[in-house]
C-alpha cells in the first residue's frame, strides 16, 4: 500500500495551494486535498490547485471539504435550504473531478436520536447525492465520523442495504476510536466498498498521533484490509500539533511502509 498524505496536516499554517509543493518535497506523491473554505472549491481556485499539482507531479487521490457548514443541512426537511446546500455539494464534486480525484470524503448528517430520524428522507437524499457525484465522475465516500450518524454501524448497514445505488466508504482510524468502535468492526461492515483510508495512531491519552507513536496494531489492520481486497492508498492524516518537523511525517510514512 502506498502511503499518501492529507493537506489537512498543515492547517492552519500553510495555504492550501502551497501545501502541494510541501507534500511533494517531503516525498509524498499522492494524497488528499482538504478545502478549508468555500472559496477553495470554486472553479477559479481549482485551476490554481490543478496547476500546482501538475507542476509538482502530485496526484490528488481524494478531496475533503470544510463540511460542517453545509453537509448536515443537505438532509434538512426544509426544501429551499437543502437545495442551496446541494449546490455546495456539487461544487466540491466538480472541483474534485477537475483535480483528478477518485473520491469525495463525505461526513454527512450529524448524530441525532433515532426517534427524530426520517429514514426514508435520509436514504432518498443519499440516493440523490450518489447519483449526482457519479454523474459528475467522482465517488461519494462516506467516512465514519464520531459526531455523525456514520459512526453507527447499524446506520452504515442500512445505507448499504437500502440505498438504490452502491455507496463507497472512507475508513478513518482516529474517528473509529473516538466513537469507541474498533476499526476492524467498520471494515467488517464496509468490506470491499472501502475506497479511501485515513491513517493515524493513538494511545490512552490521545486519539490522534503520528503512526508509530501509539498502540494501534497496524499489521493486523493492514491484514484485515487485504482480506477485503483494499487496493487503495493509505493517507496520513494528523493535526499540526502532532509534529514539529516535516521529517517526522517522513519517518511515519516509512514506518507504515515497512510494517506492511
Amino acid at each position: 500500500m502506498e502511503i499518501g498524505i492529507s493537506s489537512a496536516c498543515f492547517y492552519p499554517d500553510i495555504n492550501l495551494e502551497d501545501s502541494i509543493k510541501l507534500m511533494k518535497s517531503l516525498g509524498f506523491n499522492r494524497g488528499e486535498i482538504f478545502f478549508n473554505c468555500p472559496s477553495e472549491f470554486t472553479e477559479e481556485f481549482t485551476e490554481i490547485l490543478l496547476e500546482e499539482s501538475k507542476k509538482h507531479e502530485f496526484f490528488i487521490n481524494s478531496v475533503h471539504a470544510f463540511s460542517s457548514f453545509f453537509e448536515p443541512y443537505i438532509f434538512d426537511s426544509y426544501k429551499r435550504r437543502k437545495k442551496d446546500m446541494i449546490k455546495y455539494f456539487k461544487q466540491v464534486c466538480k472541483a474534485g473531478k477537475a483535480l483528478g480525484a477518485k473520491s469525495y470524503t463525505f461526513h454527512g448528517i450529524r448524530k441525532i436520536d433515532n426517534i427524530f430520524l426520517n429514514k426514508k428522507h435520509i436514504i432518498d437524499t443519499y440516493d440523490e447525492l450518489i447519483y449526482i457525484s457519479e454523474e459528475i465522475g467522482i465517488k461519494l465516500a462516506q467516512e465514519n465520523v464520531s459526531w455523525c450518524m456514520s459512526s453507527d454501524l447499524d446506520f452504515l448497514k442500512e445505507l448499504q442495504e437500502k440505498c438504490r445505488y452502491p455507496i463507497s466508504f472512507t475508513l478513518d482510524i482516529k474517528q473509529a476510536y473516538r466513537a469507541g468502535v474498533a476499526p476492524e468492526s467498520y471494515i467488517d461492515i464496509m468490506g470491499n466498498q472501502i475506497i479511501n483510508l485515513h491513517l493515524n495512531d493513538k494511545d490512552d491519552k490521545s486519539s490522534c498521533l503520528l503512526p508509530g507513536r501509539g498502540n494501534v496494531n497496524f499489521k493486523n489492520l493492514f491484514k484485515k484490509l487485504k482480506d477485503v481486497e483494499y487496493n487503495g492508498i493509505g493517507i496520513l492524516e494528523v493535526y499540526k500539533n502532532n509534529f514539529l518537523k516535516g521529517e517526522e511525517l517522513i519517518d511515519s510514512s516509512k514506518y507504515l511502509t515497512e510494517i506492511q
